[in-house]
């Protein structure tokens, strides 16, 4: 198994390329299923999840061809099986995405209960009600979520979702592209990934309107045709590298980003002391001035506020910020997995329910650490860029799930970092 061995103390100074958004790939990826012709994505993120879902692409009986590392061409033209099977589905949750575009061009699909990430509960019972809305039978048969349509066909229908889901309004969204009449998505996600993915669908022919608010209307159509389309740059990424320059004292360019889909981040980072200046619509420039860090409370909720997936990275920037802050998670209730680690390495965080206190500036000492998720790996790598010694973080596989080439984009603006295989021989021993 890898590990990162990190020597903190080092400034980030340089430039740094944002990569594809892995959290948009993923559904367009699955899109593709929903026509016969040729769907070329452009900008695709090389991250495990990506090679998951391509794999399932191909189970599935699509052709998917990489004429260049980021460029995915992918022709379903030949669906031979309908069933995303759990020894995919339980390293991936977003592997339920394969569910709405099957069930809409084929009237069936057969996906294995999620996994992913164990940062709580994800039920997917929010797609279920909205895809029975649409007159879909669905049933869980061992561990498989079942569905059919009886008629064929979808339809057209209204639907609500009780919370706020961002794979559930792209299962709905791709499920009703091609139902019969009109589908209207209430309190739906707002999230830039799905206006990405409504781009790519009306590319492909179908008739997506208000992707991006509260109410997605959806007239569907009788089939969809090839497209091609390039994805939008990783905003949790860009957030990622954001804080890596501001907790280094460091000095970062990060290009080939989108403010405008980071603007509760910058704002509440601009809060905090950290200097960050918008070059162009594609440029950040990101620096520590003069003042220090200074502690500011925040909440993550549904975009556009401050998302969850940025919550492990700022309370590690936190723990180098003057005064108390308060970090209150109100859409996962088990994503503080990484506050243990961040203790052994020195911070100073009590948790009550789903509240975190951190008080700073805390000295980090390097440490072995694990990392639990996806974003508990980039908040453990970030506090040892700015431990003093050592830090040798576990369990690498989650931060390769979303984040391409991390190591060499580190190294390369004066991290010192080593990817190590861990001698598995020496360690039976």
């Amino acid at each position: 198994m890898d590990k990162f061995l990190i020597q903190g103390g080092n400034s980030l100074i340089g430039k740094v390329e944002i990569s594809g958004a892995k959290n948009s790939a993923l559904p367009c990826l699955a899109a593709t299923i929903l026509t016969p012709e040729t769907v070329t994505l452009h900008n695709v993120p090389y991250v495990k999840d990506l090679i998951t879902q391509r794999r399932l692409l191909e189970d599935l009986g699509a052709t998917v061809l990489t004429p260049e590392l980021h460029t995915h061409k992918v022709k379903a033209e030949n669906i031979e099986v309908f069933e995303a099977p759990y020894e995919l589905v339980k390293t991936m949750r977003a592997s339920v995405l394969a569910l709405g575009p099957l069930l809409g061009r084929f009237g069936q699909a057969k996906v294995s209960l999620p996994g992913g990430c164990a940062i709580g509960t994800r039920p997917i019972d929010l797609h279920l009600k909205a895809f029975e809305q649409l007159g879909a039978k669905v049933s869980l048969e061992a561990g498989n979520v079942v569905a059919r349509t009886p008629k064929g066909r979808l339809i057209g229908a209204e639907t609500f979702f009780e919370k706020v889901s961002v794979t559930g309004t792209e299962n709905v969204m791709m499920a009703a592209v091609l139902a019969k009449g009109k589908t209207t998505i209430h309190n739906a996600a707002r999230e830039p990934e799905i206006g990405d993915l409504a781009e790519l669908l009306n590319k492909m022919g179908a008739k997506v309107q208000g992707a991006g608010t509260e109410t997605i209307i959806i007239d569907g159509v009788e089939g969809l045709h090839g497209a091609e389309h390039s994805i939008i740059p990783d905003r949790i990424e860009t957030g990622t590298f954001i804080v890596a320059a501001a907790i280094t004292g460091g000095e970062l360019e990060i290009s080939k980003c989108q403010p405008k889909h980071l603007v509760a981040v910058i704002k509440k980072l601009r809060e905090a002391q950290v200097e960050i200046t918008e070059i162009d619509e594609n440029t950040l420039l990101v620096k520590c001035g003069d003042a220090p860090l200074k502690a500011k409370d925040v909440t993550t909720k549904p975009h556009p506020a401050f998302p969850t997936d940025m919550q492990a990275q700022y309370m590690a920037l936190m723990t180098q910020a003057s005064g108390k802050s308060t970090v209150v998670e109100t859409i996962f209730e088990n994503r503080f997995m990484h506050v243990a680690e961040l203790i052994r390495m020195g911070a100073e965080i009590h948790i009550g329910g789903n509240t975190a206190v951190v008080h700073g500036k805390t000295r980090l000492m390097g440490a072995p650490v694990q990392a639990s998720d996806l974003r508990a790996s980039a908040s453990l790598v970030l506090a040892a860029l700015c431990a003093s010694g050592e830090t040798i973080v576990d369990r690498v596989y989650h931060i390769d799930r979303g984040y391409e080439n991390i190591v060499r984009k580190l190294k390369k603006v004066g991290a010192d970092i080593e990817r190590v295989t861990e001698n598995l021989a020496m360690s039976a021993e």
